[in-house]
């Protein structure tokens, strides 16, 4: 039973953890250029401008504490383990302050403008430090499930099928819940979105998160073992000398962090290219149920991958097919069918790059170990979340400033977005990008060398020195005892 029930709880808790990110780095960003102003009163473009930069640089300051959370997490020693508690608080705190992003704060956006700034600065740095400890405690949990890479992958595996399903379930389902509660909110009929809709939408992704955040509390369970058991607190002022000295987790976070951020430009711009290139809003749901099989396939065939060509082959040959899509989406024009296929290419390989990434960072956490005597769990499981939020900070600037320079906003239409605007969108949503996942693969086929064979060198080392540790221990305490014996033997002649 409990082979099944903690990866199957697992799994729905990176459902509810990757609606939940995607509804904030994907969608939040669409909510605030369409349907969060009235663009009648002249001040929209600032406004979206201030909340853009502020969401950039509060996830960016947040960033930096993000190895500290995992330090606090590490040291956390309670009845339910290290991770529970900040996987339960921070989702449900993160929850409640998703659902005050997605409003417009009872009115405050056209009747006090600068009161609802305030607000929204301080929901959302509660919302991100919150997130953060949840994102960081969940995923930092995957090292603590098992020590064999083997395993790992079959957990990591299912987790990431359950999270691609959160993901893509969102694109399908993020039009007609919008449209569903518009009509029955506001009495609106068609294809016309509304913040009613929106802030529905958030309700139900902030319930589905918190649910699944329950759920992996009750079924996953910390591994006790001597290798894990073999740890020493770690000191904040230490924090960065960890990561530091990691050279494999350094490489790995280079490649990843250009590969997360050209992937979140792009992913967050799929919507703007159909609603606004193609003039198709309503096709945006077959791309999430595209995304959602191509996910499942991709997700399944990893553990076949990783054993056929190994954790580097899967990085960059994923890499490789998403060059392909890049290259079609240029020559898509007008076509909803090139459309799609091009954006299935870009779609299919995410997760195979990220279990690839996810693996090597969990494998990370014993090569840290036996190289500088500390294990680290949270603090070295920090970098991908870390990597990601940070990739998606920085499209998030890059997409409001993308979408106002196009003229993407507002009640535009595409028959609104004139040439040279189609031309400054797909720069930011295509180009640029392509140039950032190819030089990901660079670095990880040429610098990352922490391989499943190397791993399983690295666990039988540990084990290795932890048995000849208790052996000399051991030896210690007889030396120790005998001594004792040869002193009291002495007094009680001398007696």
């Amino acid at each position: 039973m409990r082979k099944i029930k903690q990866p199957l709880t697992y799994a729905i808790g990176a459902f509810g953890h990757d609606a939940f990110y995607a509804a904030l780095t994907t969608y939040f960003i669409s909510f605030v250029t369409s349907e969060l102003f009235d663009w009648d009163t002249g001040v929209s473009a600032q406004m979206i401008g201030f909340i853009t930069t502020a969401v950039v640089v509060i996830r960016i300051v947040e960033i930096v504490f993000d190895p500290f959370i995992g330090a606090l997490i590490d040291n956390t020693n309670t009845r339910w383990g290290k991770f529970k508690p900040w996987i339960l608080g921070g989702s449900l705190v993160s929850s409640l302050a998703l659902v005050l992003i997605f409003s417009n704060f009872f009115g405050l956006t056209e009747s006090n403008p600068t009161l609802y700034l305030v607000l929204f600065v301080i929901a959302f740095i509660i919302l991100d430090f919150s997130y953060s400890a949840h994102d960081v405690a969940f995923w930092g949990l995957m090292p603590a499930l098992s020590l064999e890479s083997e395993q790992r992958t079959k957990i990591g595996t299912i987790a990431r099928f359950g999270s691609t399903l959160g993901h893509t379930t969102i694109a399908i389902v993020l039009v007609p819940i919008n449209l569903w509660i518009s009509h029955w909110i506001v009495g609106t009929q068609g294809d016309q979105q509304t913040r009613a809709g929106w802030l529905g939408f958030a309700i139900i992704i902030a319930g589905v998160s918190f649910i699944g955040s329950a759920l992996t509390c009750w079924g996953a369970e910390e591994q006790q073992n001597a290798v894990r058991e073999n740890v020493k607190r770690t000191k904040f002022t230490d924090v960065f000398k960890v990561l530091g000295r990691n050279d494999q987790l350094l490489w790995l976070a280079l490649s990843y962090f250009m590969f997360a951020l050209g992937f979140a430009i792009t992913n967050s711009m799929v919507i703007y290219y159909f609603r606004y290139v193609l003039g198709k809003p309503q096709d945006y749901t077959y791309v999430g149920i595209l995304e959602a099989i191509l996910g499942m396939v991709s997700v399944i065939i990893f553990p076949f991958l990783q054993r056929t060509i190994g954790r580097k082959g899967v990085y960059v040959g994923a890499i490789g097919v998403q060059v392909i899509g890049y290259i079609l989406y240029t020559m898509s024009g007008s076509s909803t069918a090139m459309a799609l296929i091009s954006t299935g290419l870009f779609y299919f390989p995410q997760p195979l790059v990220f279990l690839a990434t996810l693996m090597t960072i969990t494998d990370s956490v014993e090569y840290g170990q036996l190289k500088n005597g500390v294990r680290n769990e949270s603090v070295t499981l920090t970098v991908r979340p870390l990597l990601d939020k940070l990739g998606g900070a920085i499209s998030n600037g890059i997409v409001g400033v993308a979408a106002v320079g196009a003229g993407m906003t507002g009640a535009a239409t595409a028959a609104d977005i004139s040439e040279s605007g189609v031309l400054t969108f797909k720069a930011f949503m295509l180009f640029i990008p392509l140039g950032l996942v190819v030089l990901a693969a660079i670095v990880y086929w040429w610098k990352v060398s922490l391989t499943e064979a190397r791993h399983d060198e690295i666990v039988a080392k540990l084990k290795e020195k932890l048995v000849d540790g208790e052996s000399e221990a051991g030896n210690d305490e007889t030396d120790a005892s005998a001594a004792s014996q040869s002193s009291g033997a002495g007094a009680g002649h001398a007696g």
